[in-house]
């Protein structure tokens, strides 16, 4: 198979340079980071049922990176190396509860107009989650905008006193019109407008690793585009279901939404 220019240059990069790991966090929402030995062996391949798993090369050392559902219960997860089984024991983890006060009520409630639309939407964001390049991820993230962290990720949000699907993102504080730009290297996966989202760029990392940026109040790249980390990719908004203008940063992996906080260095 015919390599990208892009794909050709990250798997150079990967094959004489280390990738930054995210901090290994093996609860529901979190990453679990697997040892596999030493990189002087071929890369192994790893799949989590049909599922195939992200693949990094850090300090000498080959790594499996899991994304664990926010709804998987404590417990062992058994995951298949290059025809080995390795298990990973995932913790509990409890989060906080929100309540948020939307004004326009058919972002809580949508009409039957509006659910065909998310409907139709949903297929698309859900085929943009299940891409997996063969493209080494660049995991060395970067904050895409400049601002306090508000809402975390995992949050169990009441909207109008009605339950809802927990948080799953990063949103950062940051007013209308504020830059947002790349954390990492990766292709522009998708650009659109989406009932709940808002203005949405979706960039895909590699190996199932899919960063998306929500609430825009412009977008600046299109479909196809490759993006360098720190490059712009649009301006913060209030579009879609907000209670105010900030970016919603979520990062999915493995097909999967996890903390991505995850992926930043500690302050």
């Amino acid at each position: 198979m015919k390599l990208s220019r892009f794909a050709l240059v990250l798997l150079l990069s990967h094959a004489v340079a280390a990738f930054a790991l995210p901090r290994h966090s093996p609860v529901p929402g979190g990453i679990a980071v697997i040892d596999l030995g030493p990189a002087s062996q071929t890369a192994p391949t790893a799949r989590w049922g049909e599922q195939p798993i992200a693949i990094v090369r850090d300090h000498g050392r080959w790594f499996a990176l899991l994304g664990i559902p926010l709804d998987t219960l404590p417990g062992e997860l058994d995951i298949m190396v290059s025809g080995t089984i390795k298990r990973v024991t995932v913790q509990i983890k409890n989060y906080p509860e929100q309540r948020l006060t939307i004004k326009d009520k058919r972002k809580v409630e949508p009409n039957p107009d509006d659910l065909a639309r998310i409907e139709r939407e949903k297929k698309v964001t859900d085929a943009i989650k299940r891409r997996f390049s063969g493209s080494p991820p660049a995991t060395d993230f970067a904050l895409p905008a400049n601002g306090p962290l508000s809402s975390r990720f995992g949050l169990r949000r009441i909207f109008n006193g009605l339950p809802r699907n927990p948080h799953a993102g990063l949103d950062v504080a940051v007013g209308t019109g504020a830059p947002i730009t790349a954390p990492a290297d990766g292709v522009v996966a998708n650009v659109g407008d989406y009932f709940f989202n808002g203005n949405t760029v979706f960039i895909d990392h590699g190996q199932g690793l899919i960063t998306a940026y929500m609430h825009l109040s412009r977008t600046d790249v299109r479909a196809g585009q490759m993006i360098k980390k720190g490059e712009r990719l649009g301006a913060v908004g209030a579009t879609g279901r907000v209670t105010g203008p900030h970016l919603h940063w979520a990062v999915i992996l493995n097909n999967t939404p996890v903390d991505p906080e995850l992926f930043l260095a500690r302050p």
